[in-house]
């Protein structure tokens, strides 16, 4: 029989949302915070070309810029206030994970409760600031070297004073980012830094839709293909919602405890293992460390002669590591399966899962407390990460072999992309229906207070 929980939740429809009034407040709110986003993404910096620039960024498509670019919502093209986007916090928050799980007194400081996690994300603060700093200094000295060997002067007065605005105004942008994310997770609806993310890919989709249309007008897409490519984006998004829904949960039983009429009863509780615990971390890394030599050599390959040694490396590198090829592809599996390991390890820890159980009375059903908990649970989870991570390789190398045997330069359309707008959606998704679900109960307690107060 149905709960009436279950009952209230078969019934939610958009007809709530009429009698909903503070979440229509926040979903507006979130809606602004993005336009804000938006906007900004189309701010220059101080003493750049934009013209210029574009032409220079057209040059550089297919190393690491391109992913970063997506992410950012087409700035970092632009080269606006937000070009880095929250890319820097990202990283600043997976390498302060990394050495919590790592440095003893970090790892002391993460088990303090709500004063060692504003602590830890004081620190991850800091590190955005010094990424933000570091990220910006080369970049506005890599714009100048390349513009220059380009022929082509993006910035308009190179030297030192537009090195500094450039660093002021990027550090200003992706801090201004985090707080606009904050507000978001406060105000709004959904998490506030996911949607910023989210939002930058979902923002490059018209312009590639339309790229697309011309393609198929010119006569260079045919309609086959098109339909096999909307057919392979409905198949991922279904493959994607479907595993990353997907648990393994094992049952927790506590020791019999004394009801109110005098009855012993034993609790029982399940502990939920993702199948894939990782999530959008390990396509990430393997595509940043992939890419990155490609974005160096695309940087350097000017100055390089291509009869001499380096260039016909770089020549080389360029051919095997290029998007779609085999080694490529071979590398880029391997890293997925291999982040999809260690960054599990990093956030589930058996160990200590087990004696929190432990501590608590809580028993896995047939397994001893403690030790053998705990060696039960990383058989269970490592065997879990496998089907994990062959789902993740297969959601992120297919689209890319297809669009490189297409030529499609869809990035939106990539595993990791739509690893992020997928899980982003189903969260903001779930998280409407728990206001809406909450509305409702509202709703039921003031009329039981009516009744009570007629009878």
């Amino acid at each position: 029989m149905a709960s009436r929980a279950d009952n209230i939740a078969s019934s939610l429809s958009l007809a709530n949302f009429s009698k909903a009034t503070e979440l229509k407040n926040r979903i507006w709110f979130t809606i602004g915070a993005l336009i804000v986003f938006r906007f900004l993404s189309f701010v220059p910096l101080p003493g750049v070309n934009p013209l210029i620039l574009e032409s220079l960024y057209s040059k550089t498509q297919g190393g690491i810029l391109d992913l970063f670019n997506t992410f950012s919502g087409g700035s970092l093209s632009r080269m606006s206030l937000i070009a880095l986007g929250v890319m820097p916090y990202i990283t600043a928050s997976i390498v302060v994970q990394l050495a919590a799980s790592l440095h003893p007194a970090l790892m002391a400081l993460k088990k303090e409760g709500e004063a060692g996690r504003k602590k830890l994300n004081q620190y991850t603060r800091y590190g955005t600031v010094g990424l933000c700093a570091l990220q910006g200094w080369f970049l506005a000295v890599s714009l100048e070297a390349y513009g220059a060997s380009s022929g082509l002067q993006a910035v308009v007065d190179p030297g030192i004073m537009f090195r500094v605005g450039a660093v002021i105004s990027l550090v200003g942008g992706t801090m201004f980012l985090l707080w606009l994310g904050e507000q978001i997770t406060s105000r709004g609806i959904g998490n506030g830094v996911s949607l910023i993310i989210m939002a930058g890919i979902v923002a490059q989709m018209p312009k590639f839709a339309s790229n697309l249309g011309q393609a198929y007008s010119a006569g260079d897409t045919g309609s086959v293909l098109i339909v096999t490519l909307i057919g392979l984006i409905i198949g991922m998004i279904l493959l994607i919602c479907f595993f990353e829904r997907a648990t393994r949960r094992l049952l927790i039983q506590y020791p019999k405890r004394a009801t109110q009429n005098g009855m012993m009863q034993a609790d029982r509780s399940h502990l939920p293992l993702k199948l894939n615990t990782a999530g959008v971390i390990p396509p990430i890394f393997a595509s940043s460390l992939l890419l990155l030599p490609l974005t160096i050599t695309q940087f350097a390959g000017n100055s390089l002669s291509p009869e001499s040694t380096m260039g016909q490396f770089v020549v080389t590198l360029n051919q095997y590591l290029g998007h779609g090829k085999p080694l490529y592809m071979l590398f880029y599996a391997a890293g997925i399966i291999f982040f999809s390991f260690f960054y599990t390890a990093v956030v589930f820890n058996p160990e200590e899962t087990a004696d929190n159980l432990k501590k608590n009375g809580g028993f896995i059903p047939g397994i001893r407390p403690g030790a053998r908990t705990a060696e039960y649970l990383d058989y269970v989870l490592t065997r879990v990460t496998v089907i994990g991570a062959i789902y993740l390789t297969i959601v992120c190398t297919v689209p890319e072999y297809f669009l490189s045997m297409t030529g499609l330069p869809l990035l939106f359309m990539g595993g990791t992309s739509l690893l992020i707008v997928v899980n982003v959606t189903v969260d903001t998704i779930t998280q409407i229906q728990s206001h809406l679900l909450a509305h409702q109960y509202g709703d039921l307690i003031k009329k039981a207070k009516l009744k009570g107060r007629q009878r």
